[in-house]
């Protein structure tokens, strides 16, 4: 992957190069940022620009063996290590190694722009949640006790390190500690706050903001979308993060499955209706724990815009015609009694549910509270 095929952040690209050029890469570098903002496609193609030999000021050449197997990613010298689950049917806890295919292949459809939540699905993990297990370090950690093959770089990419099982985190922490001579640790992170502070602290940081509104509209563009107010539409929708705005693109269904869940159960909670929550609450609880977090942010996204609503900050109120119809009639019931209840209680619901908390007694018991929050005046 080169850097020109990854859409805007222009100012960090430039940064990156920059680090080649001056003789300055940091053995270690932390990639943060938000969802969908292209942070692991720069990995890769900042990891393309370094290995390749015929490299330009502005980008790899593409074309060199090394160029190559970069797009193919198979170089030799690059390592993967992701989140995983045990397979259906295996009788052994599956690592990186043997999801490799299925991960190259996901990767490649998604020009490396990716969810942990699409992963998931990629990886057909149900109700589980991905881990990076001792063994994937282990793994790494015998490749690098070889020479590089062909690079003059060898370098490993960890996406979503703060899924690093406690146990495998000493034997991370040492190999960063004394990291082999001519070895770059990429690690990818969406919430820095869950990795370990010994493993923060060994790397550099480098932060790496969602995409702004011009990127975004080029990219729609290119991507062939010409109906300007679909093009707003869709960034004011998707905050810069372009794995959502790839899945929003030709759907012109506004009412997704968290606006109607998020409705119908506020309706229910409303009317108190404790038959109609119970069944709701089951069908929620089967759709995967990834979900359910998606679900809980945007609960409190809804929070967020019925507060802006109160204060008159229409202009930053971003949501679809259905949603803001929505919105209006819906947006009264949250006021200054009641709406701190509910954002701490979506919070909540969100770490709560990372924890592997019962999805269906989490549920009702939000619901059960929102039942008499809903009726403060």
């Amino acid at each position: 992957m080169k850097f020109s095929d990854i859409p805007g952040q222009e100012a960090l690209k430039q940064r990156l190069k920059n680090t080649i050029k001056e003789q300055r890469i940091s053995h270690a570098q932390l990639f943060m940022g938000p969802e969908g903002n292209g942070k692991l496609a720069l990995a890769i193609a900042y990891a393309q620009y370094i290995n390749c030999p015929n490299r330009t000021e502005e980008d790899s050449c593409g074309l060199c063996p090394s160029c190559r197997q970069f797009e193919k990613l198979a170089h030799p010298d690059l390592h993967f290590i992701f989140p995983t689950v045990k397979k259906s049917g295996s009788d052994k806890r599956n690592g990186a190694k043997d999801y490799m295919k299925e991960w190259r292949e996901f990767l490649r459809e998604n020009q490396s722009i990716i969810t942990l939540p699409a992963w998931y699905e990629k990886m057909r993990v149900e109700n589980k949640q991905g881990v990076i297990y001792t063994d994937d370090a282990q793994d790494v950690i015998r490749a690098l006790s070889y020479k590089s093959f062909e690079s003059e770089y060898r370098i490993v990419i960890v996406w979503m390190i703060e899924k690093l099982h406690h146990d495998a985190a000493p034997k991370l922490l040492k190999i960063l500690e004394e990291p082999p001579s001519k070895t770059l640790f990429l690690l990818i992170t969406e919430q820095a706050e869950q990795i370990l502070s010994t493993i923060k602290s060994r790397t550099q940081l480098v932060k790496i903001p969602a995409l702004d509104e011009t990127a975004m509209k080029e990219w729609l563009e290119e991507q062939g979308e010409t109906d300007p107010e679909h093009i707003l539409h869709t960034i004011a929708m998707t905050d810069g993060n372009i794995a959502a705005a790839r899945n929003f693109l030709g759907d012109e269904e506004e009412d997704s499955y968290n606006f109607k869940t998020f409705r119908d159960w506020m309706r229910l909670c409303f009317q108190t209706d404790i038959k109609g929550i119970n069944d709701l609450g089951a069908s929620f609880s089967k759709i995967g724990r990834e979900r359910q977090k998606t679900f809980y942010a945007y609960a409190l996204k809804i929070v967020r815009f019925s507060i802006h609503l109160h204060l008159k900050n229409n202009q930053l109120i971003k949501s679809g015609k259905t949603e803001n119809e929505f919105l209006k009639k819906f947006s009264p019931f949250f006021n200054g009694k009641n709406i701190m209840y509910f954002a701490e209680e979506f919070n909540k619901a969100i770490h709560e549910t990372e924890r592997n908390a019962n999805a269906f007694i989490l549920f009702l018991d939000i619901s059960l509270k929102a039942s008499q929050w809903l009726r403060m005046k």
